[in-house]
């Protein structure tokens, strides 16, 4: 019944930027650490960011930090990830996720809930 909804993919030329955004529905969203997955293809997945309930506590792939940022907004039931100096590399489908705990998604790189994906592309 959680439901997550991603939005923001699209194709952008490298060095540009894009904002992906994650709706929650279903559940309290501020009771639930949030991340975001990416999968390229051939390649298995990877945690790419992640923040707690409260958006203090925060983590990033050493390939994306400084770059990307995780952001949340509880009363809007949404969480961002603005992409900033987007490189081929970055390109994939990415996933908005959702675990009751932040090191579910951290330690584990497992989530409880998932979203669709979208998709980024990144040209060169």
């Amino acid at each position: 019944q959680v439901q997550l909804v991603e939005s923001g993919g699209g194709l952008v030329q490298a060095g540009g930027s894009l904002r992906l955004s994650c709706v929650v529905s279903g559940r309290t969203f501020s009771s639930y650490a949030m991340g975001w997955f990416r999968q390229a293809p051939g390649k298995e997945r990877e945690l790419v960011a992640a923040t707690d309930w409260s958006g203090s506590n925060t983590h990033y792939a050493v390939s994306v930090k400084g770059r990307f940022t995780i952001l949340r907004d509880n009363a809007k039931n949404t969480v961002f990830l603005p992409m900033n100096s987007l490189k081929p590399e970055d390109a994939a489908v990415y996933y908005c996720a959702a675990s009751r705990l932040f090191h579910t998604i951290v330690l584990q790189t497992a989530a409880e809930y998932w979203g669709q994906g979208t998709q980024v592309t990144v040209s060169s």
